[in-house]
């Protein structure tokens, strides 16, 4: 029996603003080992995902860390410390400035070989899980179906 994307989902994922400075979301990224993070207006409706991603491939001339991911999990191979000050000099100052917008979405009831099937087509590493009013209830990452599959 295949599962849904409700069964799989991380739940209560950590949520930002627009307007959370830039240098409090890196410092959650790197906290939690997590990779992106999704951003909600005033009304808890999704208005983009801020990720490692958004802030490497700025324009910025900052070299990111080296680091691997296994799974979920970020493992840097350097201190990230250095890089945290150069992002945050060299990027806006908030969430809203560097995010990725209309971020692909999934809602909880769908299979999750369509899940799967989003994020590989689209080459995303996540997708935010949106009830029927629009807020996030939960987060689906490439990590959460690799350790599906490996549970079954």
């Amino acid at each position: 029996m295949s599962k849904t994307v409700a069964e799989v989902m991380s739940r209560d994922p950590i949520l930002v603003h627009p307007q959370t400075p830039l240098k409090e979301a890196i410092q959650i990224l790197v906290e939690k080992r997590i990779s992106g993070l999704p951003v909600i207006d005033d009304a808890g409706k999704l208005v983009g995902i801020i990720s490692e991603t958004d802030l490497m491939w700025q324009e910025t001339g900052v070299t990111p860390p080296a680091y691997i991911m296994i799974l979920d999990s970020v493992i840097y191979l350097q201190n990230p410390g250095a890089y945290e000050r150069d992002l945050h000099k060299a990027l806006g100052q908030t969430v809203g400035e560097v995010m990725s917008k209309n971020p692909l979405t999934i809602s909880p009831d769908k299979p999750l070989r369509e899940a799967a099937k989003l994020i590989q087509d689209h080459k995303v590493h996540r997708l935010p899980v949106l009830d029927s009013a629009g807020k996030v209830i939960g987060i689906l990452t490439r990590g959460d179906i690799v350790r599906t599959m490996a549970a079954e």
